[in-house]
């Protein structure tokens, strides 16, 4: 992260540490999203899956999987590409 004025030594550090942490905060928001779609519907599940896409990209999950899971919307497949991720 490049030098910025506006921030303090102390708030610089807690923006290292949040992009540190970057690919463990994804794996985090995506185990949550797996319990979240086994009991969402409709327009929900659709924002989850929302959610998801925005959050495999932040992690180093191969391309191909990535781009099956979201084509067949599958939760189970999605679960185990978390898991691996994990």
């Amino acid at each position: 992260m490049a030098k910025r004025p506006d921030l303090s030594s102390t708030q610089r550090k807690i923006v290292n540490r949040y992009y540190e942490h970057l690919d463990t905060i994804s794996i985090q928001k995506l185990q949550e999203a797996v319990s979240e779609l086994y009991l969402a519907e409709g327009k929900a599940a659709d924002r989850i899956w929302k959610r998801v896409e925005t959050a495999l990209a932040k992690t180093s999950a191969s391309d191909a999987n990535v781009r099956t899971v979201l084509a067949k919307r599958d939760v189970t497949g999605l679960a185990h590409l978390v898991a691996k991720l994990a």
